[in-house]
C-alpha cells in the first residue's frame, strides 16, 4: 500500500494543502483515507504506483536519492505562475502497511 502525501506546493493549488494525503492499495485507490484527488496529479502518480507498490525501486526510477530510499517524490503538471493560475504540487511517497496483510 502507497502514501502519497504532499509536502510542498509551489504557487496556488484549488485542489490540494499541505499535508493532503492519497492512498492507494493495488488496484484502489482508498478514497475514505484520501483527502483530494486532483487530475493533473493523477496523470503523474499512476505512472509510477504500480511498479513502486509490487517493486520498490524509487533510486532506480529516478524519484529519490540513494540518501533517501524510503521515499519517491513526484510532482503534478501545472506549472504555476506565469503559465497557469495554479501551481505545482510536490508529493512524497512511501510504503505503509497493506489493510490486507495485517
Amino acid at each position: 500500500m502507497l502514501e502519497i502525501k504532499v509536502c510542498r506546493i509551489k504557487g496556488k493549488c484549488p485542489v490540494y494543502k499541505v499535508g493532503d494525503k492519497i492512498t492507494i492499495d493495488d488496484p484502489k485507490i482508498l478514497l475514505d483515507k484520501t483527502n483530494a484527488l486532483c487530475t493533473h496529479a493523477l496523470s503523474t502518480l499512476l505512472h509510477y504506483v504500480t511498479i513502486l507498490e509490487h517493486d520498490w525501486c524509487p533510486v532506480k526510477l529516478g524519484l529519490t536519492t540513494p540518501q533517501n530510499p524510503d521515499h519517491a517524490y513526484m510532482q503534478c503538471v501545472d506549472p504555476g505562475e506565469p503559465y497557469t493560475a495554479g501551481g505545482t504540487v510536490i508529493f512524497e511517497c512511501h510504503r505503509v502497511e497493506s489493510e490486507n496483510s495485517r
